[in-house]
């Protein structure tokens, strides 16, 4: 194995480990506000009790977070030094204004969301929560910004020639608004916002099934359906139109997800499929000129094909790809349906008796999860063999002094450092999850304390 492909999938699996944990923080961060704000408004404890119990799980996630995504940073000094060199002022100044428009505000509230409970007053408290749940969203934003413009270049000119040329901004709001980020941007939060309302679904279904803590499980589900619900038909407005926008800025990679060879002929959409990319074929079932519907609203426009592109400039991994974007679509189907349904279920007052749905919700967390994650695999594999689009190839973004031995003890380094982590987040979450939101035997005593009180006060 080369140093290039090990370095990849050394930063694929880094990556893809960190991401487990933002998009929940995210998600819980939007249901921790809808509790706390009824809670405040109605002065329903249960809500609180809810506020608080989901707090908990935030802290867990958000921590794991921070602590597995630090070692990125260094990994574009390491393996990628030319690549950072090249972007280095369009990231450094994305970078920065995450520190400033969003750890900053994180952490400034943090403390106070996490340990300020009964040592505030409740608004205040409510206000924390929003500051922290708008710091994560901010977070997003400029992550997203620094990764889009590596999709869809703007705002910057070249200093330099051959192995000394960088990118500077000329415009730096040009490279923030750049074609691709802002479709990138929403598409990232409403499927943050799922992975948070698919976990919470997926507890309470859990304690449904189990027969405890029936009322809050309740009204946690009902907050947690809404968002998902509301967020998964949302997916579809803007897959729909980052779609586009891959359409009209990166045609190669529209051609990669869906298996279109032919230079310019209308293009089929696949609703599953296999690539063999020697034949240049696609097996599977499909709906004639569908793509080329999806692009231009007409079944016979012609769509440009990988044939179109000399071959080095191609993505490689065509099938995979392929396989990944279709699998989250599918899966987002999948949320929609289930949701609606679901939905559809509690208008009949019939959802919190079906079993079977309430087990279906408890596997079903992993269903944003997967999407996300193989979401993220189309659209950086659809980018290849480019890091930054139609500017600077993979091959050349390396650090020249890095060898493939070193990388690969890295890479296992890593795997085993994460495997400890991932175990460790397992057994907390399990932990809390166990313990559940309350003292159950102190709330089955309450009636009895309160009847005996009654009797010596009469």
């Amino acid at each position: 194995m080369d140093v290039e492909l090990l370095s990849r999938l050394q930063f694929a699996f880094t990556v893809a480990f960190h991401y487990i944990f933002p998009p929940l923080s995210i998600g819980l961060g939007l249901l921790m506000v809808i509790m706390e704000s009824i809670y405040i408004k109605t002065g329903d404890k249960q809500y609180e009790i809810l506020a608080r119990f989901w707090t908990k799980i935030f802290a867990l996630t958000f921590g794991i977070g921070v602590a597995s995504g630090i070692v990125m940073e260094f990994e574009f000094g390491t393996n990628w030094a030319v690549y950072s060199k090249y972007v280095g002022d369009v990231f450094g100044s994305a970078l920065a204004a995450e520190g400033v428009f969003a750890f900053a505000l994180e952490s400034g509230f943090l403390g106070v969301l996490l340990f300020g409970w009964n040592r505030t007053k409740p608004w205040v408290h409510l206000v924390s929560t929003i500051g922290v749940f708008i710091g994560s969203m901010f977070s997003a934003i400029w992550i997203v910004v620094a990764n889009s413009w590596q999709q869809t270049p703007a705002g910057f000119h070249i200093v330099g020639e051959g192995m000394e040329a960088r990118a500077e901004i000329t415009d730096f709001w040009a490279m923030v608004f750049n074609p691709s980020s802002v479709d990138r941007i929403l598409h990232v939060w409403l499927g943050a916002f799922l992975a948070g309302a698919f976990l919470v679904l997926s507890v309470h279904s859990y304690y449904l099934l189990k027969g405890r803590f029936r009322e809050v499980s309740i009204k946690a589900m009902k907050l947690a359906l809404i968002v998902a619900t509301v967020f998964s038909v949302g997916q579809l407005i803007t897959g729909h139109s980052s779609a586009e926008g891959v359409a009209e800025n990166q045609p190669a990679k529209l051609a990669a997800i869906e298996g279109h060879f032919e230079a310019s002929a209308p293009a089929d959409m696949y609703l599953l499929g296999w690539v063999n990319k020697e034949e240049q074929k696609v097996t599977g079932l499909k709906i004639p000129g569908g793509l080329s519907f999806l692009v231009d609203y007409d079944f016979t426009t012609p769509v440009t094909g990988l044939n179109a592109f000399p071959e080095e400039d191609r993505p490689t991994a065509v099938n995979a790809i392929f396989q990944f974007y279709h699998i989250m679509i599918a899966l987002g189907l999948f949320m929609i349906a289930l949701t609606i349904y679901a939905s559809f279920l509690w208008w009949k007052g019939k959802l919190f008796d079906k079993r079977w749905l309430l087990f279906t919700f408890v596997f079903a967390v992993l269903a944003p999860q997967i999407a996300n994650q193989f979401g993220w695999y189309a659209a950086e594999m659809g980018r290849q063999p480019w890091v930054v689009y139609g500017l600077l190839r993979t091959s050349d973004a390396l650090s020249e002094a890095v060898s493939a031995n070193e990388v690969l003890f890295s890479l296992i380094l890593f795997a085993l450092i994460y495997a400890i982590l991932f175990t460790l987040f397992i057994y907390l979450l399990n932990k809390k999850i166990k313990a559940g939101p309350y003292d159950e035997q102190k709330e089955a005593d309450r009636p009895l304390q309160s009847e005996i009180s009654n009797i010596i006060t009469a």
